[in-house]
């Protein structure tokens, strides 16, 4: 069993940044992928970012590419999510995920993932 612990969010003016942490309790090992998801109001639940825990290979929205990045820590099984440029369309529910093995999906569909987080708040004004 894996918890996933999201911290980071909060309120930021356009064009400001936030780091967003994930923090994994219990065993990461099996962890195969993590993400990062996002859910604005009214809205589906949409893939941001996610990053192999093996490896380290990244996978990025095209509405996130070049202002997002993912990274992890492995020895303090922590995954982060740099936020820059941010635009009031990032404004939602940040999501952490983790995936416990491989799967035929690819890693941007929240079904590929096992375990989230309660999710943190990241609202931009204009």
């Amino acid at each position: 069993q894996v918890q996933l612990v999201e911290s980071g969010g909060g309120l930021v003016q356009a064009g400001g940044s936030l780091r967003l942490s994930c923090a994994a309790s219990a065993r990461t090992v099996g962890i195969y992928t993590m993400g990062w998801f996002r859910q604005a109001p009214g809205k589906e639940r949409e893939f941001a970012a996610a990053i192999r825990w093996s490896g380290g290979a990244t996978r990025y929205a095209d509405s996130v590419k070049g202002r997002f990045t993912i990274s992890m820590d492995n020895a303090k099984n922590t995954v982060y999510l740099q936020m820059i440029g941010l635009e009031p369309d990032d404004t939602a529910v940040y999501y952490c995920a983790a995936a416990s093995r491989g799967s035929a999906l690819p890693i941007t569909s929240r079904y590929v993932y096992d375990y989230w987080g309660q999710g943190t708040q990241v609202t931009v004004s204009s």
